[in-house]
């Protein structure tokens, strides 16, 4: 059975420009899960021959859903149906335990890990001297294999006996010191991803990321965590719950 035997064809004089159909027809597919989460669609090449289109016309017509968030590029492998994942900005919690709760595996690719000395703007967020010893953290997160975030972590030395005790979890590793954070003050924005970033992600350069900037804080009231997490923007929604009580 050929792709489109189980997406569809083209309809006959149908006005709308090669390319928007083409999607149509993909976003029907996965709507009605013909395409699920995790698949893959056919490569260009085999979707023009299919279809009788230009290769830019199937380009043209993945990249807009690329954008929008229903299809994920992963370099070297191909193209496939996304699956996005809801963040809550309603409770503190980790990556791991994000990922554990939908039913996902999180996992870790270190970028670097090192105990130093804190710098201007670390002590000035921690609010500690400028002799103080700090702890950093850098890594990409995957969910089920696949490249999701970039965190970039400064722990107050206090937090934690050394580097070494965060094997997958930062937050289990906290927990187990006594040093988990209790409330954080967090801020999103919209950023494009550069060159670095991107290929760190398996994304073109430019690519719609968010990042979240968190200042955590202990039970005590003192400074703990810094973090500026960089998250792929067709993989993730963030959602708040709000009352007026």
């Amino acid at each position: 059975m050929t792709f489109s035997d189980q997406v569809g064809h083209f309809r006959e004089n149908n006005p709308a420009p090669l390319y928007l159909q083409l999607q149509q027809l993909i976003r029907d597919a996965i709507d009605t899960n013909i395409l699920n989460q995790g698949d893959a669609i056919p490569p260009e090449r085999e979707l023009a021959i299919e279809y009788d289109i230009s290769r830019i016309t199937v380009r043209k017509a993945i990249g807009g859903l690329v954008e929008d968030g229903l299809l994920t590029r992963r370099r070297g492998a191909g193209t496939f149906v996304a699956g996005r994942v809801e963040k809550s900005f309603s409770k503190l919690s980790s990556f791991t335990e994000d990922m554990a709760a939908r039913g996902r595996t999180a996992s870790s690719s270190w970028i670097s890990r090192a105990a130093g000395q804190v710098n201007p703007e670390e002590a000035l967020m921690l609010g500690l001297s400028p002799t103080a010893s700090v702890l950093r953290f850098a890594r990409i997160r995957f969910a089920d294999d696949e490249p999701m975030a970039l965190e970039f972590t400064t722990l107050a030395g206090y937090c934690l006996p050394s580097v070494s005790a965060v094997k997958n979890s930062l937050y289990a590793a906290l927990e187990k010191a006594g040093s988990r954070p209790v409330r954080a003050i967090q801020r999103l924005r919209a950023v494009p991803f550069g060159g670095d970033h991107a290929r760190m992600l398996g994304v073109d350069p430019g690519h719609a990321g968010l990042l979240i900037e968190r200042r955590a804080f202990l039970r005590d009231g003192r400074p703990a965590e810094v973090t500026r997490s960089y998250y792929r923007g067709d993989a993730y929604d963030f959602v708040a719950e709000l009352s007026d009580v």
